[in-house]
């Protein structure tokens, strides 16, 4: 199985690509026409949610710096 590589790219989108598949809430698959690559929306303006489709410029910043997120709580 391919490995599968989120991009979160500044200003805008989470690109996906490799292998996946997206489900919605109720676990119905997306119908990605063979897509091994889709932009996700982070901004909440994509007219095509959860996809993509530019809205986000020069309306959404976010410089993506990556970073340790703190361990993990254990019960």
């Amino acid at each position: 199985m391919a490995k599968t590589i989120i991009t979160i790219n500044n200003n805008g989108s989470l690109r996906v690509e490799g292998d996946f598949e997206i489900r919605d809430k109720e676990g119905n698959l997306y119908d990605l026409g063979g897509r091994e690559l889709v932009s996700l929306c982070r901004c909440g303006l994509s007219q095509n949610k959860p996809f993509c489709d530019g809205s986000h410029k020069g309306h959404f910043e976010h410089e993506a710096k990556a970073f340790a997120l703190p361990p993990k709580k254990t019960t």
